[in-house]
């Protein structure tokens, strides 16, 4: 029998609109969630959704102005941005039977086009094995003026706060955005009805250091003692996935692990207490896709609390969608490593996009559980690492954009790629800086991508097992990482945290890293804001 789902996911979302912003006629609700923001539902029972969707969480706004005049054939809303018309059929929407017109620059929007050729994009799941650009997904913001999000297909959050099915999955929800030109105000009213980017911890922003290596423990430390003796700072340290056993002895890969390899760490508790002492924040790589195995440590506990017999050696199955599964992923695996030491959790989610859910793809899933599992204590800035699963997963910060090929075309497409996700609100990528794999091996494109790093939201070295990619890279760390020293001259931290502030503070986000196309509004009460906010984050 189920347990009850735990307090830490059960969220004060705000899913139904007021009355007084719906305008309903047969089988069709318009909803006013803003005067540039319009939900438009269609369902052929007449039965619409109110649960809060995988994106959009607070439809509850304050009703904006608008006008409505209707007659048995035609049914006309008029804000102070937008103009529906919508000529009632019982075949409901089409392109002839709904329109909406963006008055700031007279485009008009039918039904059935999808998509703006002018779109600005949003981002894209991962680079993994990309040389050079990929296909971005669309974002917001359009030079038409108009953006058009179809939430249809996504699922919806039950009364529990737990992840579901929609009643009618056959109904069309969609959400047109009508912003003219207006970027930021695209943003605003997005993140109003979506949720807000949440601020992170300001030693997040200072130097990380990762890479795919198999370190002992004294290698590991010896490590932080020669780049303190360098006068090269660090905040984070990232440790791959040989810090748990790989070699199983059993069916699992060893891609999947949660007990220490004694052999290259004797003492965990120990490790983690002594990176603590010189101040450094520490997480580790999980792949969690193979579930848990006999060979370790807690898979008795695991077996016992799925009902499996530890005694059969049956493994537990991975199953994220099943609230039984999931209370003892987090607190039989999890838990007890953060009693330990470790502040936050690499989810290097590589393995496909289904789950038991129908239509849940189990990176959004384990991004939304990790980020809230770690908030539980409403005491830290909680945040997670780990791929892009989609639209509202700017509230999952930080991104892991994946294992990206070492060659100056990738450097080239990263600072479009990270601007052009403040299009979707999503403003905390992580790259390999540096690149990851195959590649070239040349000191010039490390330099440069390195100083491209030290203005990029997360500033984190990382590379393959592959001694020709870290041949060329150690003379190029010490003079650019210390500008993201928490206490350097150069004081770069402050840059990112500052701008994230007004995000989080007012009704005016402004993400830190925006496409040049994206007006910034400034301010003598801005500017003031961002001066004074450097001792703001913990």
């Amino acid at each position: 029998m189920s347990q009850p789902i735990p307090s830490q996911f059960k969220l004060a979302f705000r899913p139904a609109a007021a009355p007084g912003a719906m305008v309903t006629g047969p089988n069709v609700r318009f909803t006013v969630l803003t005067s540039r923001l319009l939900r438009l539902e269609y369902s052929p029972s007449g039965e619409f959704e109110d649960h809060p969707s995988q994106a959009f969480w607070y439809r509850e706004q304050s009703v904006p102005d608008f006008t409505v005049e209707r007659s048995p054939e035609r049914i006309e809303i008029r804000t102070e941005h937008l103009q529906l018309t919508y000529l009632i059929t019982p075949a409901g929407f089409s392109a002839q039977a709904l329109s909406i017109e963006i008055l700031a620059t007279g485009a008009v929007w039918h039904y059935g086009t999808s998509r703006s050729h002018f779109n600005l994009m949003g981002t894209a799941r991962t680079l993994d094995g990309v040389d050079g650009a990929v296909r971005l997904d669309p974002g917001l913001m359009s030079r038409q003026g108009w953006s058009l999000v179809d939430d249809s297909n996504t699922l919806v959050f039950n009364e529990e706060g737990w992840i579901a099915q929609r009643t009618h999955p056959e109904n069309l929800d969609l959400y047109l955005f009508g912003y003219g030109h207006d970027y930021l105000g695209c943003l605003r009213e997005f993140n109003r009805v979506a949720g807000e980017v949440p601020l992170i911890p300001r030693w997040a922003l200072g130097n990380w250091w990762s890479r795919y290596w198999g370190y002992s423990q004294q290698e590991y430390l010896d490590l932080m003692a020669e780049f303190k003796a360098r006068g090269i700072p660090l905040t984070v340290c990232v440790i791959d996935m040989d810090w748990h056993i790989t070699n199983t002895g059993n069916a699992c890969s060893g891609w999947t692990g949660y007990t220490w390899n004694r052999e290259l760490f004797p003492d965990p508790p120990g490790f983690l207490k002594a990176l603590k002492d010189q101040g450094l924040k520490t997480t580790l790589n999980v792949h969690p896709a193979e579930g848990v195995h006999p060979h370790e440590e807690m898979y008795p506990e695991m077996a016992r609390r799925m009902g499996i017999d530890p005694a059969s050696s049956l493994p537990v199955p991975f199953d994220i969608p099943e609230p039984d599964f999931a209370r003892a992923y987090f607190e039989v695996l999890h838990h007890p490593q953060e009693e330990n030491g470790i502040d936050f959790w690499w989810i290097d989610w590589q393995q496909g996009q289904r789950t038991k859910m129908t239509g849940l793809d189990p990176l959004y899933w384990l991004n939304h559980l990790h980020f809230y599992d770690l908030a539980r204590d409403k005491v830290r800035r909680p945040f997670i690492f780990s791929r892009w699963g989609g639209l509202g997963s700017h509230r999952y910060t930080i991104g892991f954009s994946g294992d990206t090929h070492t060659t100056w075309a990738s450097l080239a497409f990263q600072p479009y790629f990270t601007a052009t996700a403040a299009n979707v609100a999503y403003s905390w990528w992580s790259h390999d800086i540096g690149g990851h794999q195959s590649g070239i091996r040349d000191g010039e494109l490390y330099a440069r991508w390195v100083q491209y790093g030290v203005f990029s939201p997360i500033l984190r070295m990382h590379s393959t097992k592959t001694p020709i990619m870290t041949a060329a890279r150690g003379p190029m760390m010490p003079k650019f990482s210390r500008c993201r020293a928490p206490r350097s001259a150069c004081a770069t931290p402050s840059y990112p945290t500052c701008t994230a502030w007004p995000g989080a503070t007012t009704s005016t986000p402004a993400p830190w890293s925006c496409p040049c196309t994206t007006p910034i509004p400034r301010s003598k009460q801005l500017i003031a804001r961002r001066a004074s906010i450097g001792s703001a984050a913990n």
